[in-house]
């Protein structure tokens, strides 16, 4: 989720789900460490309960990585073993973890002994290229437990660090969500989430018969008020009332004038916004006005109010 999870993203996501856990872009040791990119862990107090994701495979760079991300105030850092991009490659981090779990085992341990009482978890693909996942995946989570990691997400597909694109690895190799299934019996002590594929709430909760948790991507991205809107209801059974779409949009309004007076753009926050009325009467008019105006020198809230479905005329 690369450039699509920043904290207005979160920000806004927020808003329709005061309990599910969201998730930073990941961030790359190397980055904080030699790269005194600090600012990249800025967040707002709002987006609470929020997780971290890094980048790297030196134990060294990764605890104090680690420490960084603490002191800003995550609630969890987790370690990304399942990025199958060329760059992660190139890195050494990301899905090539996924042939090292004695190096990942190391990295967890000193970034646990960095995080304090703070989570350190790890996403990790079900194996990589001619790997096969029924005998790599059940190691790689024996040795996170000796490590003494808890909590892990499973994107339940392979990744092919040969021969295809990162935007292909997300869809061309097959989902074996019964493998990961499977992990929950074998690991009964760990958390285990499932991750890769999942387009609905409905079908989260599916896998929540068997699972921990349910960590969806791209459809919380592109469905957002279908996929957050009733999370709090269904998962965690609390009864307040649910924000209509249209609320939603207004309860952005004084985060929008904050982030203008900073100097910061329209389209930085509407970028986000785009699919908040998917499936819904006004929904192509909605995505027009802001994806034609909210770029243009001045565009301020009024833009978001005038492409509000129910003001059309």
């Amino acid at each position: 989720m690369m450039d699509w999870t920043d904290r207005n993203c979160r920000y806004f996501h927020r808003l329709m789900s005061r309990r599910a856990l969201l998730y930073t872009e990941m961030v790359t040791a190397p980055a904080l460490v030699r790269g005194g990119a600090v600012h990249l862990l800025d967040f707002n107090a709002e987006e609470h309960p929020v997780a971290v994701q890094l980048g790297g495979s030196d134990p060294r760079e990764l605890a104090e990585a680690t420490r960084m991300c603490v002191d800003h105030g995550y609630d969890e850092v987790n370690l990304n073993c399942g990025c199958p991009s060329d760059r992660v490659q190139s890195g050494t981090f990301g899905a090539i973890l996924m042939t090292k779990p004695e190096l990942v085992a190391e990295c967890v341990a000193a970034m646990q002994e960095a995080a304090g009482d703070v989570p350190v978890t790890v996403k990790c693909r079900i194996g990589v290229d001619d790997q096969d996942p029924a005998q790599v995946l059940p190691d790689f989570l024996s040795k996170m437990a000796g490590a003494g990691v808890t909590r892990v997400q499973i994107h339940a597909r392979k990744a092919w660090l040969q021969g295809l694109s990162p935007k292909e690895n997300r869809d061309i190799p097959p989902l074996d969500y019964p493998l990961v299934h499977e992990m929950k019996a074998r690991f009964p002590a760990m958390h285990l989430s499932v991750n890769g594929g999942i387009s609905s709430l409905d079908q989260a909760l599916e896998h929540l018969e068997v699972m921990d948790g349910a960590m969806i991507g791209r459809a919380a991205y592109h469905q957002p008020y279908d996929t957050l809107a009733e999370v709090d209801r269904r998962v965690f059974g609390e009864t307040g009332d649910t924000p209509s779409r249209e609320e939603v949009v207004l309860r952005m309004e004084d985060y929008t004038g904050r982030h203008l007076a900073a100097g910061g753009k329209l389209a930085q926050i509407t970028r986000h916004m785009l699919g908040l009325f998917a499936g819904q009467p006004g929904a192509r008019r909605w995505k027009r006005v802001l994806s034609e105006g909210a770029h243009k020198e001045g565009a301020d809230f009024a833009l978001v109010r005038e492409a509000l479905p129910s003001r059309e005329v």
